[in-house]
């Protein structure tokens, strides 16, 4: 049994990397052609696009890999039924609960890769990409909310856990490599009095530091009390060429603007969650986004679940050929069905942990449901 396991992986672990190959250089095609055009515009070359399909080319992997399983999958276990192999298998004691664990073993080896792919690989790479492009074409960072640039919310708490003070942060240019230009800095108390505004030309973040702003002019608003004399309350306004400015605002916070949500890893989307849960500001799309990339590596298995009832199907049933067009149009369809569930979700305002596993479990329930049907004939 241990050698119709190991020649099963083999042929398995062969079709889907043959696959994904082809697959991957499929969209690595379109992805260039889809660069053509800005190819000559603003200082963007030919060795820009090639840059940034190279960069891009793990996401497309991390997307991929489980289109790639089921096909892989439905290809081996098609002819293996063809050739009559799966029949002698199946003589030999190879059940169909023995041929699930098979493919649980292999599966799970291209979970951790996939995993490997979007939480390692893919989200560095990515913004590598987004770099690479606006830095040839010279360009900073678009915000489509605000004309005026890139606003974020901050709390500042007390050692006993309070919040002391609420800043409203407006940045007018993000450059590609997290360079911030243009700041203004707005400082409430807790009871939402006007402390003082900050601006400054330009910024740049300093580790275990903080930001080191220049250019600086710092407006002090007195707080007025209702038995204060109001002759002596003044605004007092600093000039500074350069000053640190101290914050758990991570210039992560900028660099999300970069990357799509869908293609950062799985660490940054919680931290961001988590910050704009503390700002209460609206987190439905990146925390769909977040459980999304836990469900979508174990999409593999999902897939290869699918693949097992080919195995069963009589070759008069529909040939290896079709068998491998049914299996193509199943992948696109569960990968249409993800992005359409993410965005109703989205406008629904379903719970995000409903929102990223339904598409797996509706095609869990289908494979399910396709090999009961095929054991009961």
């Amino acid at each position: 049994m241990k050698t119709l396991r190991r020649y099963l992986w083999k042929e398995i672990a062969t079709a889907t990397g043959f696959m994904l190959f082809a697959l991957l250089s499929l969209f690595t095609f379109f992805d260039l052609v889809a660069q053509l055009d800005e190819i000559g515009q603003r200082g963007f070359l030919l060795r820009h696009a090639l840059a940034y399909v190279a960069f891009t080319l793990p996401s497309r992997m991390y997307e991929i890999m489980p289109i790639a399983a089921l096909i892989g999958t439905i290809y081996v276990l098609s002819k293996l039924a063809a050739n009559s192999e799966f029949t002698i298998m199946r003589v030999s004691g190879m059940s169909t609960r023995r041929l699930m664990m098979s493919l649980l073993g292999i599966g799970l080896m291209m979970v951790a890769l996939t995993f490997l792919l979007g939480e390692v690989v893919s989200p560095p790479a990515e913004r590598l990409a987004q770099q690479t492009r606006l830095k040839a074409r010279g360009g900073q960072i678009s915000v489509r909310d605000f004309r005026s640039g890139v606003w974020v919310r901050d709390v500042v708490k007390e050692a006993d856990g309070t919040i002391g003070a609420y800043r409203f942060i407006n940045v007018r240019q993000v450059s590609p490599d997290v360079g911030t230009k243009g700041w203004r800095i707005i400082e409430f108390d807790s009871d939402y009095r006007l402390r003082s505004i900050i601006t400054a030309d330009a910024g740049r973040y300093v580790q275990h530091v903080g930001w080191k702003l220049t250019d600086v002019v710092e407006t002090k608003v007195p707080r007025i009390s209702a038995d204060a004399n109001l002759t002596d309350a003044r605004t007092e306004v600093t000039k500074v060429p350069e000053y640190t400015w101290k914050s758990e605002l991570k210039p992560d916070i900028f660099g999300v603007l970069l990357v799509q949500p869908e293609r950062m890893a799985g660490w940054d989307l919680l931290q961001y969650i988590n910050h704009l849960a503390e700002n209460r500001q609206q987190t439905e799309r990146y925390e769909i986004a977040f459980w999304g990339k836990l469900f979508y590596p174990w999409a593999v298995l999902v897939m290869m679940a699918l693949a097992l009832p080919f195995a069963y199907l009589h070759v008069r049933a529909g040939g290896v050929s079709f068998k491998i067009f049914a299996g193509v149009m199943l992948g696109v369809a569960f990968y249409g069905m993800n992005k359409l569930f993410a965005h109703i979700g989205l406008l629904n305002t379903w719970p995000p942990l409903v929102v990223s596993a339904l598409p797996s479990l509706v095609v869990l329930s289908l494979a399910f449901g396709a090999l009961y049907w095929i054991e009961r004939r």
